[in-house]
């Protein structure tokens, strides 16, 4: 591998890292990955992504429990790290009855998994795309991403467009 090639990847590798940590999608780096905060209602509407991107068509799920593993990995992984790394301090610094040792370790892990199963899948998909880009082979007809222009949104079904409209119609 040519230095030239080798900096290429590490800077598209930054580029996707940076674009995941935006929550953006890795292809165009404009489109949110997940709705926004105004838009969320519930905890399932804050931990489940979009279908795609609208503006260049790169479908954030690729099959059905694709976030599995940054769901493992990346959430509870990352959340039983900070709760052992925060047992372990509070206990030789502070030694707390263990009840009140449960609770100190606990609330932070539950918050701070909340709030890192986005990033978690965002990065996920960042070094999927780096990894495998998903892109249309040829001769592939049944998808047409590839003949679209970048901002041509993905056409919705039926029901997904009456779901639409229907919101669109709440919010004015």
């Amino acid at each position: 591998m040519n230095s030239t090639s080798f900096r290429y990847r590490l800077r598209t590798a930054w580029i996707y890292f940076l674009r995941a940590l935006q929550l953006r999608c890795p292809t165009c780096g404009v489109t949110p990955i997940f709705p926004s905060l105004k838009k969320t209602r519930s905890l399932r509407d804050w931990f489940t992504p979009l279908d795609g991107c609208p503006r260049c068509g790169y479908p954030y799920e690729r099959e059905p429990g694709y976030f599995l593993l940054a769901t493992w990995a990346g959430s509870y992984g990352m959340g039983s790290l900070l709760g052992l790394i925060l047992y372990f301090v509070l206990d030789w610094k502070f030694h707390p009855p263990i009840f009140y040792l449960l609770a100190m370790v606990l609330v932070p892990v539950i918050v701070a998994n909340i709030l890192l199963a986005r990033h978690a899948k965002a990065f996920f998909l960042a070094f999927d795309h780096f990894f495998d880009p998903h892109e249309k082979e040829k001769g592939d007809d049944n998808d047409d991403r590839g003949n679209r222009s970048p901002k041509t949104p993905l056409p919705m079904s039926p029901e997904k467009t009456k779901q639409f409209s229907k919101k669109m119609l709440i919010e004015k």
